[in-house]
């Protein structure tokens, strides 16, 4: 056991001076964790703001500008003024406008008859599907919030045909971000960790050191871990790295605890890990290794963990296929650590589905590892 543990921190300890020496390391362990985290927080935030909106004012009565400037004062819209619909149908079919409000010209007159409503039209355009329902959703609140402000100026109760009490758990103000930006971290690591161990066995058979690697008493076993070791601990790192921008740059709220933040994502990481291994010990050329780990890793987990496309709207067997991914329980965990907190009841199984992926990918790995030269 005592030879064991010695060839296996000689095994660690030449990685670690091969992660200081090789630029590529660096860069994959804290130049692109960095980078991928900024990416994911601004480029993926859903919460629209400034949406182009036309406002067409058939009716120049009082409560018809009253109505446009409520659309004007709402941060949602950047809203354009006019008097015809006709002008504003070219910027609507280009995509210079997303939305056009019609008052029409018998606005102020059917609202204030008792019998009847003030209907007025929105167009939207349907080729964004996602913010064209933002500007109906909003456009409708715009309609409720000065219609009750106008009943309160007039002494008077707004009560609209529905009354709605809605109540939102664990992102009471519904940020995109504070979902999106756990499950990004998911996607980065699964990156990272693919890509640092990927380069490692294939590395090694480039520059023809494998063979001096394999007439040593060394097992694949030792040797595993020992390639393990340090990259796990310079995934931590990156782990580091992405937690800190995303509170600090972001600020997502985090309501777990550091230790099972630090367990869930030990797990995850050998899994990552396991699968960049085991990409290298079958390509042997870097650059084979690479571009199978970016294929492999990235692409499945952005499209199958869930982070972006939820996995209930997806077809039976591309359900059953997500099982196979491990983002898909890492993404999971890591929303539950920082909307929830530490909720063990859910943590622990997508924590049993990392490691049954870790375990297999490890175990394919010695397989492939055989003592032997092809």
């Amino acid at each position: 056991m005592r030879a064991a543990l010695r060839r296996m921190w000689a095994i660690a300890r030449k990685e670690g001076l091969q992660i200081v020496r090789d630029p590529s390391s660096i860069l994959i362990g804290f130049i692109l964790p960095v980078f991928l985290t900024l990416l994911s927080g601004y480029a993926t935030n859903l919460d629209l703001e400034g949406v182009p909106l036309g406002v067409v004012l058939e009716d120049s009565s009082p409560e018809a500008r009253s109505l446009a400037g409520a659309f004007s004062a709402s941060r949602s819209f950047a809203v354009r003024l006019g008097r015809d619909r006709r002008e504003m149908q070219g910027a609507l079919t280009t995509g210079g406008l997303r939305g056009v409000v019609v008052i029409p010209r018998t606005f102020a007159r059917d609202l204030a008859r008792a019998d009847t409503q003030a209907p007025f039209q929105i167009l939207v355009d349907g080729a964004e599907p996602n913010t064209a329902t933002f500007v109906r959703n909003y456009a409708q609140g715009v309609w409720l919030t000065w219609m009750a402000l106008r009943a309160r100026e007039a002494g008077t109760d707004f009560a609209p045909p529905v009354a709605l009490a809605p109540r939102t758990w664990f992102n009471q103000d519904l940020q995109s971000l504070n979902s999106l930006l756990p499950g990004g971290i998911a996607i980065n690591l699964t990156l990272i960790g693919a890509l640092l161990t990927a380069l490692v066995v294939a590395r090694e058979w480039e520059r023809g050191t494998m063979e001096a690697m394999l007439a040593t008493p060394v097992t694949g076993l030792e040797m595993l871990v020992g390639k393990l070791a340090p990259y796990f601990l310079l995934g931590m790192a990156a782990l580091g790295i992405c937690l800190g921008l995303t509170l600090g740059v972001f600020g997502v709220p985090f309501r777990g605890s550091l230790g099972a933040l630090a367990a869930v994502s030990a797990v995850f990481l050998i899994s990552a890990l396991g699968l960049g291994l085991f990409i290298s010990t079958v390509a042997r050329s870097q650059f084979v290794a690479a571009q199978v780990a970016i294929l492999s890793a990235f692409l499945p987990a952005y499209f199958l963990s869930g982070y972006v496309f939820e996995i209930a709207g997806m077809p039976w067997p591309i359900r059953l296929l997500t099982h196979a991914i491990a983002a898909r329980y890492f993404v999971s965990a890591l929303k539950t650590l920082f909307l929830v907190g530490d909720a063990w009841s859910q943590l622990l199984p997508n924590m049993g589905g990392m490691a049954a992926i870790a375990a297999v990918l490890l175990g394919l790995t010695l397989w492939r590892s055989a003592q032997r030269i092809d």
